[in-house]
């Protein structure tokens, strides 16, 4: 019973703990839920996040499929962003931090704007890895000026 009561208040299945969190299904999670947030999961956006885990997660494209695969159903069983936010305060400096914020923030504009629900989202894991705001804000234009220049 006390077990149950500790899956319940954690959101992880005992079951389910054979996936050991890394920080590249951490970064996975988080910018499939980015990709799920405006209600319309574009396929312009699943593409950019298999190019942002090679080539920034070291993701190989061997393995890309698997792992997508495998973030995917880590997400989908989730309820909450914690496990993935608290993994990346334990491991990551502000550097790794921010350039997961400009990957959430390229993965919310791929389709063309940046919605609403996209960037409270974004600014939610910003505040959950204790992102200064600046460095926030920062990410966002970064970001947005590259996409204008294209």
């Amino acid at each position: 019973m006390f077990e149950k009561l500790k899956q319940l208040f954690t959101g992880v299945d005992e079951d389910s703990k054979d996936t050991t969190m890394s920080l590249e299904l951490a970064a996975a999670a988080l910018l499939i839920e980015v990709s799920k947030s405006d209600y319309q999961q574009d396929p312009a956006e699943i593409e950019k996040i298999r190019e942002l885990l090679v080539r920034c997660f070291s993701v190989s494209l061997a393995d890309i499929e698997d792992f997508m695969a495998t973030a995917s159903a880590l997400n989908k069983d989730s309820t909450s962003l914690y496990p993935f936010t608290r993994y990346i305060n334990d491991n990551c400096n502000n550097l790794e931090k921010y350039e997961l914020i400009v990957a959430l923030w390229e993965v919310a504009i791929e389709d063309g704007n940046i919605d609403k629900y996209e960037d409270h989202l974004i600014r939610k894991i910003s505040d959950l890895i204790y992102l200064p705001h600046t460095e926030f804000i920062r990410a966002k234009l970064t970001t947005t000026e590259k996409a204008a220049a294209k």
